[in-house]
């Protein structure tokens, strides 16, 4: 091609390779084996150019080379580089990926429990340690020239989003910011958000996936493709899962049924059973055999439980599957045994270690939360070295962890969002499905849904078909925040940065299109008015009298009802221990034995707290055996006993065998009374004065007797309700102007309150709350300013702190936490009793937990399990006696031992033994399975 070129071009051309050769992109690409990708390249060409970049990939596509671009142009210039990933173990695993690059000495590692050559040039940390450095003006930051931010759509996290915009507001101008993040909708918007607060920084969008990914759904014996290429070669969903849908639909049998006044012949009834044979859900082990035959492993198969996920595993060991030869099976056991050497032999049979192993040997795995974090190291080596070919793992597996597979199954389209069962969402299906096709080893990955009852394939063609997901910010003010900022920058200028953050942005561009909908509505307004107007007198006003008699009505029935409502809660106060009652209505309605009363204050009586004040929550044990801590709302009514039983000192409502002979003794000193029906009083609007003389003059006013009286009153209802519509939209506007910076304003007012802020002074309280991170922040500070914690042991201070930290997976109250007694019971109660003035005080300041900003309460059900752990029990007994998984007994000791840290660093060191023995629990905490994770 050269010679077709003139000597100039020639020149030029020659002139262009010679300056390409002479950039740091060129001497970064002779490090790969493979090409760069355009995106790449463009992200990596704007970096060179002294710009930021935000680059938004799909899973997978390599958008981590950009990354590892800014690492290489630091060690070129001779400047810092942070790496920051959103958990430990990405941060574990880019750590090893770059020091094998560019040599240990010239990397290191800082996570909340890992320190490793923490000077070193280049740094990888979770984003939490660099918003910490930040705050505490880190001499590290000295010389810092690039932070690499990946995962950054993180900051849509509810819990910890906040952290990366304090992140990017935060640091210093000078320092350049390479943000990589998942595909998202609003990438643009974003960019333009970066560019605000960081200057020019490009946004490079790739929608492009390297490896393509074919979507299917199984069906008993058959795969299905989702899709089948239209005209214009656009997607349309597979006619044959349409027909099958329409034909599950229509399949329920039923021989009574008739047609054409005949009974169903045979032969429909052989088709029928035909066609019910061809669709079916396949069991767990047939998928993976299926998937096997096909040529589609390894596989990650999502499961939306870690019970399911292990029980999938114990299936397929049941069903004898195999996916591992001879010589495979031996090098699964030598990394096991090589990589689990440190664990004592008394804790393998405590932790399911043989169980484990015997899935790994054969290929299968089990990926959750709940399991040790050294077993989900061990699964994620094998699997990445192909030694484990079938994993079951929950969603927590499709953020960040670089396991990719050949094929990605989900089993259902719906999971438990922790208050209620919902469809997942297209943004979490294109993250799961991400993880099938693996870069420069397959040339296609595969998303298999298996079928289910009632499955809509075009509602699976809406989630496979949209590709992105919009960011949102979940930024919020905190405790902690306020201190930090308030003593680097003063209250005013402090207001201002975060008048910068993301979520103003966001709520400052919202308001622009519900201000076009106001003035939309205004229009409408009108219309409406001219519709309801009537020859005969004021509509409007008619209108407002039948609106008034509507919600007097209303408002009497709802005084009827919280009648009512007093009415039961002081039946049930009346109630003891002992007492035989008929549970009027909710899903534990039926005959009932009182257990406790549940009215007692200041002990913890079922509640995660210490105080309850909903009114009476009985305890009681039902005819079917359940013990329940019943609420209000199963009350509508007054209930009184209908008979009386004595409960065995022996009873033991833990005990099923228990459970199950008080039951039935229930039953029969009880079961053939039938309970009094409640009889409705005379309604209180028969007798309201109020109501009478609305009617009145309803009645005597002159649009009463109009002929379209009913047709007008239609066009008033719709203009009433477009009117307050419009009011709320007008309040909307008015309240996301400046939210942020009002939130901080009220936080502001409450320090000042409690004496941490002084106008733009920061007090000794202040400068201890700077050094407490975390949910509880403020909490902490009060019980260390109250002397809580003072005079108790290592062991003791670990159970109190793990108040502050721990948070059940599920709300099921019914039987108080085991807590230690003595001195780590009354401090914790007054822990909780200071929580109740904090919270008391939030309420007078407008501070909403509801929001995001404010106290949770304190929750002791981890309060036993550290004390036990801290105090040198075995893992048999406190994994027993805690009744959790392996995996969270770990995770939440070193919350615990995180939180210690903080204490240590924040308490008084003078008249005080809290900093010393927070060293020591922390000490005491770190052993064991503790001690031998290295992933937090």
């Amino acid at each position: 091609m050269t010679e077709d070129l003139s000597p100039a071009e020639r020149y030029a051309a020659a002139r262009q390779r010679a300056a390409e050769q002479a950039t740091a992109l060129a001497s970064f690409r002779e490090m790969y084996e493979f090409g760069l990708d355009p995106f790449q390249i463009e992200a990596c060409q704007a970096l060179e150019a002294g710009k930021g970049v935000l680059v938004a990939a799909p899973t997978g596509s390599g958008k981590t080379i950009v990354g590892e671009f800014a690492v290489h142009l630091a060690l070129e210039q001779g400047k810092k580089c942070f790496y920051t990933t959103p958990i430990k173990a990405l941060s574990n695993q880019k750590y090893a990926d770059l020091a094998r690059r560019y040599g240990a000495d010239k990397v290191g590692l800082l996570t909340g429990d890992n320190s490793v050559n923490s000077e070193a040039p280049v740094v990888v940390m979770t984003t939490e340690v660099l918003r910490n450095m930040l705050y505490a003006g880190s001499q590290s930051l000295l010389n810092l020239g690039y932070v690499v931010m990946d995962e950054v759509h993180y900051l849509s996290d509810r819990f910890r989003g906040a952290v990366w915009e304090e992140v990017i507001i935060h640091l210093q101008e000078s320092v350049t910011l390479v943000s990589l993040s998942a595909t998202v909708s609003n990438a643009e918007e974003f960019g333009d958000w970066l560019d605000t607060v960081r200057g020019d920084t490009e946004v490079i969008v790739s929608e492009h996936r390297p490896v393509p990914l074919f979507q299917h759904v199984l069906a008993g014996r058959r795969m299905y493709d989702l899709f089948e290429e239209g005209e214009g070669h656009k997607k349309a969903v597979n006619p044959d899962l349409t027909r099958l849908a329409r034909m599950e639909a229509s399949r329920s049998y039923n021989p009574r049924d008739r047609r054409r006044g005949k009974m169903i012949r045979e032969a429909d009834r052989e088709r029928e059973r035909r066609q019910r044979s061809r669709i079916w859900t396949p069991g767990r082990p047939e998928v993976i055999e299926r998937l096997d035959a096909e040529g589609l492993l390894p596989a990650i198969t999502f499961i939306f439980s870690r019970a399911g996920c292990e029980s999938a595993v114990q299936q397929c060991l049941y069903a004898g599957l195999r996916l591992n030869d001879d010589q495979a099976r031996m090098t699964v056991r030598q990394i096991v045994e090589e990589r689990t050497a440190l664990i004592p032999n008394e804790d393998l049979h405590v932790l399911g270690y043989y169980e484990w192993l015997e899935g790994l040997e054969r290929g299968i795995a089990a990926h959750h939360a709940g399991m040790l974090p050294t077993f989900k190291e061990v699964v994620e080596e094998l699997f990445v070295r192909g030694l484990v070919k079938a994993v079951f793992a929950t969603e927590t597996l499709a953020l960040g962890i670089n396991m990719p597979a050949r094929s990605v199954v989900l089993e259902k389209l719906v999971k438990w969002n922790g208050e209620q069962h919902a469809d997942i969402t297209p943004g979490e299906y294109t993250q799961l499905t991400g993880r099938a096709g693996r870069r420069g080893i397959d040339i296609e990955g595969h998303a298999v849904v298996l079928w289910q009852r009632a499955m809509s394939p075009e509602h699976l063609a809406g989630l496979a078909g949209t590709r992105t997901y919009p960011l949102r910010s979940s930024f919020k003010p905190s405790y902690n925040m306020a201190v930090n900022l308030v003593d680097q920058f003063g209250r005013h200028r402090s207001r201002e940065l975060l008048e910068t953050s993301f979520a103003q942005f966001q709520a400052d561009k919202s308001v622009v299109g519900i201000s076009r909908q106001v003035q939309k509505n205004e229009e409408g307004l009108a219309g409406y008015q001219a519709s309801m107007t009537c020859h005969l007198g004021d509509f409007e006003e008619y209108a407002r009298l039948r609106r008034e008699l509507k919600d007097r009505e209303n408002e009497l029935a709802k005084q009827g009802a919280a009648q009512r409502r007093v009415a039961a809660a002081v039946a049930l106060e009346k109630l003891k221990p002992g007492d035989v009652i008929h549970v009027p209505t909710g899903k534990y309605a039926g005959l009932a034995l009182v257990l406790d009363p549940g009215i007692a204050a200041g002990r913890a009586d079922g509640h995660r707290g210490f105080d309850h004040v909903e009114g009476p929550r009985p305890l009681v044990l039902t005819a079917e055996r359940q013990v329940k801590r019943l609420a209000s709302m199963d009350f509508p009514v007054p209930v009184e006993a209908v008979e009386r039983m004595r409960i065995p000192k022996s009873f033991n409502a833990r005990s099923p065998q228990s459970r199950r002979d008080l039951a039935s003794a229930l039953r029969t000193k009880a079961g053939h009374i039938v309970p009094d029906r409640h009889r409705k009083g005379r309604a209180e609007a028969a007798d309201d004065q109020e109501i009478a003389r609305l009617r009145t003059e309803l009645r005597a006013h002159p649009c009463h007797g109009c002929d379209e009286r009913e047709d007008h009153a239609r066009w008033a209802e719709r203009y009433h309700r477009l009117k307050r519509d419009t009011s709320q939209l007008e309040r909307r506007i008015e309240g996301r102007t400046n939210t942020i910076a009002r939130t901080f304003d009220r936080i502001v007012a409450l320090l000042t309150e409690l004496d941490y802020l002084r106008g733009d002074e920061v007090t000794e309280h202040g400068k201890r709350l700077a050094r407490l991170y975390g949910e509880l922040d403020l909490l902490a500070s009060e019980c260390l300013r109250a002397r809580v914690w003072e005079g108790l042991s290592p062991a003791e201070l670990a159970a109190c702190v793990s108040a502050l930290v721990y948070e059940a997976r599920s709300s099921d109250d019914a039987i108080a936490p085991k807590l230690p007694s003595g001195a780590v019971k009354a401090a914790l109660g007054e822990t909780v009793r200071i929580w109740g003035r904090l919270d008391a005080l939030e309420e007078d300041f407008k501070i909403n937990q509801a929001e995001g900003v404010g106290q949770r309460e304190p929750d002791l059900g981890f309060a036993w399990a550290a004390y036990m752990w801290a105090s040198d029990k075995g893992l048999d007994e406190v994994l027993r006696e805690a009744e959790m998984p392996a995996g969270d007994f770990v995770r939440w000791c070193k919350q615990v031992i995180d939180v210690l840290g903080q204490i240590s660093a924040a308490a008084p060191r003078e008249n005080s033994t809290v900093a010393k023995n927070a060293r020591k629990a922390v000490d005491q905490l770190l052993r064991g399975v503790v001690a031998y994770s290295s992933v937090g």
